[in-house]
C-alpha cells in the first residue's frame, strides 16, 4: 500500500540508541500502533519522533520537513488518538495545496483509522459540488480539502460550518501560500474556533509562512528535521546537454536505453505534457499524461494506472511533483528544466524514496544553462553528464519527426473536438488541450 511506503524506512543505526524504537514509546495508543504495524510502519521517522509526543501533549506545532519524510503520520496519529478520547463529528480539517495530495492524505487517514471507524471526506475542485455537499451533510470526522473549494462550501452549502472544529492542519503551507490561497486561508481562519489545535507543516520557512504562523498558532513548538535543501544520497543525478530541436529524439533514445524501468517525465506546460505523451504513444511506448487541464477523474485514473504498473511512463507537470508517494519510480527525467530550482528537489524526490536507489536525468538545452547552474548551486554539487551515443540518437530523427507530425494532428483534433463538444470525457488521450494556436507555436519552436 502506498501509504506505508512513505514511512517504511529503517532508523539510522547510530541514532537508534537514544531515539524511541516504536510508536508505543512515543505515546501512541495500542489500537493505532497496530494500524501502523499493518501499514508496515515499523519505526517512526524523524519528524514523527519530534512531532507526535508534542502533539499528544496538546501543543501547536510548526513542522519543517521535506515531502517523503512521513509527516502525514506525524499529524494523523495525534488527531486520531484525540478523536478516540473525545469522539466528535467535524473534528479535524486538513488543508492541502493539490487535489492529488488531498486524496493521498485521505487514504492514510482511512488506513490508520479503519479499525476505529473514522470517516473522512475529500473536498477539492474538479469534482461535482452537489455530491460533496451530501458528503458534508453526513458530518465526517475529518475533512481533507483544498482551500478554494472549501471556502465555496462554507459560503454556499446550507447547514455546513466548522464551528466545532478541534484540529486544523496546514500541509505544505509554503505551497498553499505560493499558489495564492492566502485570501481563502484568511476566510477559513475567521470561521473556525480560536480554541483549537493547529499543526503547520512546510518544507521551507518563508516570510508568508511566518505571517501565517503568527495568525494561526498559539505558542507553537518547532519540529525541524532538515533545514538544508538536499537530494537523497542514493539518487544518481545526471544531465545531458543537447540542442533543443533534438530533445524528442534524445528522450526516445533514453527510454529505449533504459527500457524495463518506470519513468516519470516532467514537462513545463500542460500542452507539452500532452504533446509528448501522444508522441511517445505513436512510437509504441505506454505513456500516460497527468496535468492540470485534465478532469479530476482522469487525473486519478492516470495516477492509478501508473501506480498499478499498467503504464510505465508518466508524463507530468509540476502538479504531480509534490508530495505524491508513488513507490516504484526508477527514473525521473526533467524534459523541461524547472524554472524554480526548488522544484528540481521535489521532482527528483519522486524516485529513490524510502531507501531505494534511483536515477534522474535533466535535459539542458542552449537556453537552460543559467537555470541549470542555479540548480547545481542549490544542491551544492556538480552533476556528471549522462553517457550518450550521439550517432545512435541521430538515427532516430526520421521516425521521431513522423511521430511529431502525428502528435500535432491529434492535438489539433482534440482541440477541435473539445471546442465542439465542450467536455473532457471522450478518450484517455483527449485531455484538455485548450489552445491549439499556442500548441502550434510551440511545435514550430521545437521543430
Amino acid at each position: 500500500m502506498a501509504a506505508g511506503e512513505e514511512n517504511g524506512q529503517a532508523a539510522e543505526p547510530e541514532a537508534a540508541a537514544e531515539e524511541p524504537r516504536s510508536f508505543k514509546d512515543l505515546g501512541v495508543t495500542d489500537v493505532l500502533c497496530e494500524a501502523c504495524d499493518q501499514l508496515g510502519w515499523k519505526v517512526p521517522t524523524k519528524i514523527q519522533v519530534e512531532a507526535i509526543p508534542v502533539a499528544l501533549q496538546g501543543r501547536d506545532i510548526i513542522g519543517l520537513a521535506e515531502t517523503g519524510s512521513g509527516k502525514t503520520g506525524a499529524f494523523a496519529l495525534p488527531i486520531l488518538q484525540a478523536l478516540l478520547e473525545t469522539p466528535q463529528r467535524l473534528f479535524a480539517l486538513v488543508l492541502t495545496p493539490t487535489r492529488e495530495l488531498a486524496f493521498q492524505i485521505s487514504e492514510q487517514f482511512e488506513a490508520l483509522g479503519s479499525s476505529i471507524g473514522v470517516h473522512t471526506t475529500v473536498i477539492v475542485g474538479g469534482i461535482d459540488a452537489m455530491s460533496q455537499s451530501l458528503a458534508l451533510a453526513k458530518k465526517p470526522h475529518v475533512i481533507i480539502a483544498t482551500p478554494g473549494r472549501l471556502v465555496d462550501h462554507l459560503e454556499n452549502t446550507k447547514g455546513f460550518n466548522l464551528r466545532a472544529l478541534k484540529y486544523l492542519v496546514m500541509d505544505e503551507a509554503d505551497r498553499i501560500l505560493n499558489m495564492d490561497f492566502e485570501t481563502e486561508v484568511d476566510k477559513i481562519l475567521k470561521v473556525i474556533p480560536r480554541d483549537r489545535k493547529t499543526f503547520l507543516f512546510s518544507a521551507t520557512m518563508t516570510k508568508k509562512v511566518q505571517k501565517l504562523q503568527r495568525a494561526a498558532l498559539k505558542n507553537p513548538v518547532k519540529c525541524a528535521v532538515s533545514s538544508k535543501y538536499q537530494t537523497v544520497e542514493k539518487l544518481q543525478q545526471y544531465y545531458i546537454f543537447i540542442p533543443s530541436k533534438f530533445k524528442d529524439s534524445y528522450l526516445v533514445h533514453i527510454l529505449n536505453e533504459l527500457a524495463g524501468n518506470s519513468f516519470m517525465i516532467f514537462c513545463s506546460t500542460c500542452n507539452n505534457t500532452q504533446r509528448t505523451a501522444l508522441l511517445l504513444r505513436n512510437l509504441g511506448f505506454t505513456a500516460i499524461p497527468l496535468h492540470g487541464q485534465m478532469s479530476q477523474n482522469k487525473r486519478l485514473g492516470a495516477l492509478n494506472k501508473f501506480k498499478a504498473k499498467a503504464r510505465s511512463i508518466l508524463l507530468a507537470t509540476d502538479v504531480a511533483s509534490r508530495g505524491l508517494d508513488i513507490p516504484h519510480v526508477d527514473v525521473v527525467i526533467n524534459f523541461d528544466i524547472p524554472t524554480h530550482s526548488k522544484d528540481y528537489i521535489h521532482r527528483v524526490g519522486r524516485t529513490a524514496r524510502a531507501g531505494r536507489s534511483g536515477k534522474s536525468i535533466t535535459f539542458v538545452t542552449q537556453y537552460d544553462v543559467e537555470l541549470f547552474q542555479r540548480i547545481e548551486h542549490l544542491i551544492g554539487k556538480k552533476l556528471p553528464a549522462f553517457p550518450m551515443q550521439e550517432e545512435e540518437v541521430m538515427m532516430l530523427t526520421e521516425r521521431v519527426a513522423e511521430a511529431q507530425r502525428l502528435a500535432r494532428m491529434e492535438l489539433r483534433e482534440q482541440g477541435e473536438k473539445k471546442r465542439s463538444r465542450n467536455d473532457d470525457d471522450d478518450t484517455e488521450e483527449a485531455i484538455g488541450v485548450r489552445n491549439k494556436v499556442a500548441g502550434g507555436k510551440k511545435k514550430k519552436r521545437k521543430a
